[in-house]
């Protein structure tokens, strides 16, 4: 993915208040709903969602700054340095005169080991090969650090034996962010794991943010098995629903003469728009129910809570206001009178 703040459009030096402007400004350019024949809109929607989840989050945005996570949030995997077992140079293992180890590093293919001395035999040590797991690197390690001669040592080998490490492989951790949409549906998601490796990724319908999707057998492999893949799943802000359990919440803005003369409105859903109809005298902050077009739950859906939020135009509007200093004069109207 891009650089969140490229996303944006801010500068690193953006407050928290001028990234949240930017990304409402848009999330509401750039909606799928807004720009229906655009076939790319809902990835550039996803993406812009994305890199707020990052920038817009105060400790992942200092996690992106010094550069621990990457641009989807995931961590910057480093290479080990190197285990200090031994007197070998530079922290490596030294066993006599067998080979030091420099260290490991971590790849798609594995651990991976990097070698300099010389060998048991007097010949100079070489390049490293690939490690199966993380097995192989404790029978090096605890080998090397008790081989400086005695009845443990074995030819300059490990005095551990395959069947001391018969675990099976390590499970693997990831994240992964969608949109609210795509939670309520289900969507598939092609995802790179921290091993390199990459995967498809089913999201069921009605997942909820902070659930987990286990990929048996993907994880790290060891002498008995493949260990697990655990995906963490977090749904991403979305700019006009919240929910509320199973529950969708929206804020409905009318006009003031749809609210005082009543009328069918466009109301959107998590499926989709449908038309709503506001009674005449309908007061803002009064809420409809809209029954099964909330989030999918066992059994069913939840409700679509549309609370109404009464707006004026921008930029004001003389005759409304000529109007209403005339209703204020000949019919004044208190709904404080009670408080």
């Amino acid at each position: 993915m891009r650089d969140p703040y490229e996303v944006l459009g801010v500068n690193r030096k953006a407050s928290a208040a001028e990234v949240k402007s930017a990304y409402r400004k848009l999330a509401k350019k750039l909606h799928p709903d807004a720009n229906k024949n655009d076939p790319k809109a809902a990835s550039r929607f996803a993406e812009l969602n994305a890199a707020h989840e990052i920038i817009g989050d105060e400790d992942k945005r200092k996690a992106f700054d010094r550069g621990e996570i990457d641009a989807e949030g995931k961590p910057r995997f480093q290479g080990f340095e190197g285990f200090g077992a031994g007197a070998g140079p530079r922290g490596g293992f030294a066993g006599g005169g067998d080979t030091h180890f420099e260290g490991f590093s971590f790849g798609p293919e594995g651990f991976t080991r990097t070698t300099r001395g010389r060998g048991a035999g007097g010949g100079a040590g070489g390049g490293g090969g690939g490690f199966g797991g993380f097995e192989d690197i404790l029978r090096e390690a605890f080998g090397r650090a008790g081989s400086g001669g005695g009845a443990g040592r074995r030819g300059g080998r490990s005095t551990f034996e395959p069947e001391d490490f018969g675990a099976p492989g390590a499970d693997v951790h990831a994240e992964m962010s969608v949109t609210l949409p795509e939670a309520a549906r289900g969507v598939t998601r092609r995802l790179q794991l921290p091993t390199g490796k990459d995967v498809d990724v089913k999201i069921p319908a009605g997942i909820l943010s902070g659930q987990q999707v286990r990929l048996r057998g993907q994880g790290m492999a060891g002498k008995s098995g493949s260990g697990d893949v655990l995906i963490t799943v977090h749904i991403l802000p979305h700019p006009f629903f919240t929910l509320d359990g199973n529950d969708v919440k929206l804020d409905l803005p009318v006009t003031l003469y749809e609210a005082v003369l009543g009328g069918k409105v466009r109301a959107p859903t998590l499926e989709g728009h449908v038309e709503l109809t506001i009674p005449p005298w309908t007061n803002s902050g009064r809420t409809f129910r809209l029954r099964g077009k909330g989030f999918p739950m066992k059994g069913g859906h939840g409700d679509l809570l549309a609370t109404v939020r009464i707006m004026l135009p921008e930029g004001g509007d003389a005759d409304l206001e000529a109007l209403m200093k005339k209703r204020r004069g000949d019919k004044p109207f208190d709904p404080r009178q009670d408080m």
